[in-house]
């Protein structure tokens, strides 16, 4: 094991948590694909007051799922999609396939990605990277209507 060369962080900050905030997030996918979340996901922060703490977004469906992402380049989305469906091929002799062939995939893509994310809130401000966006990724063929519950825990404005 290596030591970094150089690191620095920042002061601890604390607060009380004495403040959930949720909501219900529906959306209405239009098929296979990712779906930005991240104004929304910003817009509740901003209604909540959220002002430090932590924002979770929990997705009710098993065939579809949650990840953060690079929003500056479509072809990173396309190429994960392309990984996806190499990993879970449509024509594997699946023998769930009660709705269809892509509904097997559709379970093992969301096991392999996530159903919840946690974004820390700090000053007001989703804790996300320069390039990152929050997505929904649909792994159905056809348009469904999705709902993630969103849920910040901490201080307010």
């Amino acid at each position: 094991m290596t030591s970094p060369k150089s690191s620095s962080r920042t002061a601890p900050s604390g607060v009380t948590a004495s403040t959930i905030v949720t909501s219900l997030l529906t959306i209405e996918t239009p098929g296979r694909g990712f779906v930005d979340l991240t104004a929304e996901v910003a817009k509740f922060a901003r209604q909540a007051g959220a002002r430090e703490g932590a924002l979770m977004l929990f997705i009710r469906h098993t065939s579809a799922s949650l990840t953060i992402q690079e929003n500056a380049d479509p072809s990173v989305l396309a190429d994960l999609m392309t990984a996806l469906d190499r990993l879970a091929p449509e024509d594997a002799g699946w023998r769930h396939d009660t709705e269809g062939p892509d509904d097997m995939p559709a379970h093992i893509k969301t096991m392999l990605t996530a159903s919840s994310l946690h974004i820390p809130v700090l000053k007001s401000e989703l804790m996300l990277g320069t390039w990152q966006a929050i997505y929904l990724i649909e792994h159905r063929a056809r348009a469904h209507r999705r709902e993630i519950v969103l849920q910040f825990l901490g201080a307010t404005a």
